[in-house]
């Protein structure tokens, strides 16, 4: 199989529909934020509820997120290797392993819960614990629901139907915003999270309708350790690591705002609303259309083709990306104004976070060239990469912490975010040309082994040096 011209088109246009419906979604999560706030201002029961979501929703995007980075180069090299049985096979038994995984995390966490929340007593009323408690118990039940749709999700990702898998997802924010303004009066905060529950059951029954429909059992079963689903789990190990660490940094930039005084942590979170807003959709657009298009050219072995998409898609991230974000960072001040400049939100506070905005602008494109090259890693199912990527990436966030905040205070702490970002994607790409030209070199020898076994003639062993000396 050979890439066409197109590819870069695919992938292009895969972006633009994806990254339309995510933006869909989060306007739907904004419009659900603003009926919280109309229905709860900044009462303890919202503190409550985001506690007790808190862990629910890290174990989803950790554990359920790591999935379709793992499981979709392997199903897509299945299923062109081996044929479509032996992809709805392995399909069969991740869909038994991702429910065992997020049934051990369920319960891991429903165990944890006293010691958890002992984290916040001191902080928490007795009333606000126990309301937490019963907030986190109800909410449990989304980990195992959303873990079983992110499998269906990455499934139909890898047969390029994108649409509904995109889409789906704004059902769980319109599902609190009904559950909340037809129950909230009666059952307060706790109507939030039977919408969240109650949503997450709509997206799990639509999607589970389309397999179906599709003619995907909805029944796991276990095949036992075929070399492919021990591939996978390789595989997932490694990106589930690398997630968690991710995570983690997140949460040392909030801890090391901390450490500078009142206003720091809000600061840094105030400044960080539009930029997540644009890597979260740019980066979900992007690596959604990216991992199976890339996953097939590896299935192929096509990698002058996987260069040229590389190229091409760097291209188009460049031309996009970076006057995107100069055109935000020479419009910052005025945005920080019109979203935030109301209320106890001051003329000085918008001088501070429109700095730590702008510092944070600084990694947009080398995010986003990072999602690409992250999910071209996978394709080639070297995720050991991407493990020792966020174990660097995780101590030099916090030197560059350490060291930045005390030259910029917390506008350092968002410049050393964009450093890290910078120099991520130079190391990511550094090791992605040393895998594709071992991989090459790999697919040559091969060949000359073959040729040779064969004893064929000088015109094709000629053609065979040809294109070793070729050959990065």
């Amino acid at each position: 199989m050979t890439v066409n011209r197109g590819t870069n088109y695919q992938i292009l246009t895969t972006t633009l529909l994806v990254g339309g419906l995510t933006v869909l979604v989060h306007l739907a999560t904004a419009a659900k934020e603003l009926v919280i706030a109309y229905q709860f201002g900044t009462a303890d029961d919202v503190d409550a509820f985001l506690i007790a979501l808190l862990l629910p929703s890290l174990a989803i995007a950790v554990v359920g997120g790591s999935f379709s980075s793992a499981a979709i180069p392997i199903y897509i090299q299945v299923e062109y290797r081996e044929g479509r049985t032996a992809a709805h096979a392995l399909y069969a038994s991740v869909l038994a392993v991702a429910i065992a995984i997020f049934l051990t995390v369920t319960v891991l966490l429903f165990l944890l819960i006293v010691p958890l929340l002992a984290l916040v007593e001191s902080s928490f009323t007795p009333e606000k614990l126990v309301l937490t408690r019963t907030l986190f118990l109800m909410l449990l039940p989304i980990v195992l629901i959303r873990g079983v749709v992110t499998v269906w999700a990455a499934l139909l990702n890898a047969g390029d139907r994108y649409l509904l898998a995109a889409i789906v997802p704004i059902l769980t924010p319109v599902a609190m915003m009904v559950s909340l303004l037809e129950f909230g009066h009666a059952w307060g905060i706790r109507a939030l999270a039977l919408g969240a529950v109650g949503g997450s059951v709509l997206e799990a029954a639509i999607l589970a309708w389309h397999m179906r429909r599709l003619g995907f059992s909805l029944t796991p079963r276990w095949k036992g350790w075929t070399p492919a689903m021990i591939d996978l789990m390789r595989q997932y190990g490694s990106v589930v690591v690398g997630a968690a660490l991710m995570s983690s940094a997140l949460l040392v930039d909030q801890a090391m705002a901390a450490m500078l005084g009142s206003g720091s942590v809000a600061a840094l979170n105030y400044g960080g609303k539009v930029v997540s807003f644009l890597l979260v959709v740019g980066s979900t657009a992007l690596g959604t259309a990216a991992l199976p298009h890339f996953s097939r050219l590896v299935a192929a072995s096509d990698w002058p083709a996987i260069r040229r998409t590389l190229r091409g898609s760097i291209g188009l991230i460049l031309c996009v990306g970076v006057p995107l974000a100069a055109l935000t960072m020479w419009l910052s001040r005025p945005l920080v104004q019109a979203i935030f400049l109301r209320g106890a939100f001051t003329s000085t506070d918008v001088e501070t976070v429109s700095r730590v905005q702008v510092l944070l602008l600084l990694q947009v494109p080398f995010y986003l060239i990072g999602i690409l090259l992250v999910r071209l890693i996978s394709s080639l199912q070297a995720n050991s990469i991407l493990l020792w990527g966020c174990v660097v990436n995780f101590a030099l966030n916090i030197v560059l912490n350490y060291v930045l905040m005390q030259w910029l205070q917390v506008a350092g702490i968002a410049l050393a975010t964009s450093i890290v970002m910078m120099v991520s994607s130079g190391y990511l790409g550094l090791m992605l040309m040393r895998v594709l030209n071992r991989r090459e070199c790999e697919q040559i020898q091969t060949a000359s082994t073959l040729v040779e076994g064969q004893g064929l003639d000088l015109s094709a062993r000629q053609v065979l040096l040809d294109a070793r000396e070729a050959s990065p």
